[in-house]
């Protein structure tokens, strides 16, 4: 297939649909690539680079147009303030667009682009299914948002994020609290988190608190039993009074937090309103609010998308072009999902479009002069557990104990006791001193080791081997002094076992070292 890569013509956007590293990856499937001239200049990609990876350089976007069965962009089509001419109305009937489409809010733009006859494929409406993960662009895009989002608070907080203790004085450390716990509130928070913040995290999921709390920050959560789970992987709208309480949480910490970022934003959807104009009166002078919600209207009232703007000494940064000013590193991403997303289109070389997969019927907005996308492939393109059939039975009832039963129990355990106590004696009073000592060894060993070992979750007992070598390690020194008396067998035995316990101890805990290691 004949793949082209159009030049930007969005103000402010600095991304290119595709990378010079994935233009290679792209050749070796046997694709061709057209590049139009300059397209990722502003991205850090030399024309040269392209040539280098062996794309074609095209001097127009009409050219391109006309020879793709392909179209890569990062913005959906847009009138061009130079040439007059509409990107949509350059689509051939035979050729496919795959961009960034928004098809929720951009309904003419769906039925400027059925006009043609073509094919449009929105990349934002990839759902969220482990089988897409590597073609989910809207997550590789949150991840960037979250992580620039912090940068941009930094840049406009007038104090450190971290705290200190100098000659000069002491420095707490800055408060963030993050809105919304996905990836991009998962990127914040670990971004603030490593600049040494306090950070904190609401999300009306549940099951994303052990992520919030990987990150180092602290789950903030309600006394509810409703949970926020909704479908394709985002939150579902709330009951009134469960936002009413999470009203309040948000109130309360507007007036003890430095920074605040939104994260919650809904496809298709106007942003809801999380932070109001009350809020931010609250907060204290020289506080950030960054939204990224804001191109959905955003989640603070006092946003202006597109803009950063000063309300009452609190700086509310409602930008929508986050990743655009990390463009490099966007590109990238972007242009490995879109390839593996085109890789999947792809059969015997040709697109084809199979309308019984989930993925690809989910993404096609508009096919064959037709909109096809429906909203609702959204919510129902999920992954979901799967439920057996509860057989038609009684249910169990608890298993009771009758009383004799109890009663024989609780004697035996008078027994074990008595009998316990009663061997301590007959050691204390015959036992040599030099026995008496080694078993208060041994039994002071068994419960260091009880408390040490078995009383740990199952899932630690892999970090617990230095602690484990270290047990070794002693009773590789007993063994080593008995070694010296008569006794050699048992001690022999011991050290050997010992120290085979310490070497492979080493050697797991240095390839567990060895997969966090660049």
């Amino acid at each position: 297939m004949i793949i082209g890569v159009l030049k930007e013509i969005h103000q402010g956007e600095r991304r290119v649909a595709m990378a010079p590293s994935v233009v290679k990856q792209c050749l070796k499937k046997g694709h061709t690539i057209l590049m139009e001239v300059g397209a990722g200049v502003v991205a850090n990609f030399t024309d040269g680079q392209y040539e280098d990876s062996g794309a074609e350089i095209v001097e127009s976007a009409e050219e391109i147009w006309k020879k793709a069965n392909i179209i890569l962009k990062i913005r959906p089509p847009e009138e061009d303030q130079e040439t007059g001419v509409h990107e949509a109305d350059l689509l051939q009937k035979d050729s496919c667009i795959i961009c960034l489409l928004n098809p929720g809010r951009n309904t003419e733009l769906l039925k400027r682009l059925a006009k043609t006859g073509g094919t449009a494929i929105a990349v934002d409406a990839i759902p969220r299914i482990s089988r897409a993960q590597s073609m989910d662009v809207l997550s590789s895009m949150a991840n960037i948002s979250g992580y620039r989002a912090v940068t941009e608070a930094a840049h406009h907080f007038g104090r450190l994020f971290t705290g200190q203790i100098t000659a000069a004085g002491k420095i707490p450390p800055a408060k963030v609290l993050v809105i919304g716990a996905g990836v991009a509130g998962l990127s914040a928070a670990g971004s603030a988190q490593s600049l040494g913040a306090i950070v904190r995290a609401f999300d009306t999921r549940s099951a994303v608190r052990e992520e919030v709390q990987s990150m180092g920050a602290e789950f903030l959560s309600l006394d509810f039993k409703e949970d926020g789970a909704g479908g394709g992987g985002y939150a579902k709208t709330m009951s009134k009074e469960f936002i009413a309480a999470e009203m309040e949480l948000f109130a309360a910490q507007s007036k003890e937090v430095n920074i605040i970022i939104t994260t919650a934003a809904i496809p298709g959807k106007k942003s809801p309103v999380l932070i109001t104009k009350e809020m931010v009166e609250s907060m204290i002078p020289g506080s950030v609010i960054v939204d990224l919600a804001a191109e959905g209207g955003g989640n603070c009232e006092m946003t202006k998308p597109g803009e950063t703007t000063v309300y009452k000494k609190v700086t509310i940064i409602g930008l929508t072009d986050l990743p655009s000013r990390l463009p490099t590193q966007a590109s990238q991403l972007f242009s490995n999902n879109t390839a593996k997303l085109i890789q999947h289109l792809n059969h015997d070389g040709e697109l084809k479009l199979d309308f019984d997969d989930e993925i690809t019927s989910a993404i096609t907005v508009v096919h064959d002069g037709n909109i096809v996308w429906d909203p609702e492939k959204q919510n129902k393109v999920q992954a979901k557990p799967v439920k057996l059939a509860e057989p038609e039975t009684v249910p169990a009832k608890p298993t009771v104990l009758p009383e004799t039963t109890k009663k024989n129990w609780s004697l035996l355990k008078m027994i074990g006791w008595f009998l316990a106590f009663t061997l301590t004696a007959l050691i204390g009073f015959g036992g040599s001193s030099e026995f008496i000592s080694h078993i208060t060894v041994f039994v002071m060993a068994c419960f260091v080791g009880y408390l040490l070992i078995w009383n740990v979750s199952p899932s630690l007992h892999t970090p617990l081997m230095s602690v484990t070598n270290a047990i070794s390690g002693i009773i590789v020194i007993g063994g080593m002094i008995h070694l010296s008396g008569e006794q050699i067998l048992l001690p022999a035995i011991a050290v050997l076992i010992s120290t085979i316990n310490i070497v492979g101890g080493f050697m797991v805990t240095h390839r567990m070292l060895e997969m966090f290691r660049k």
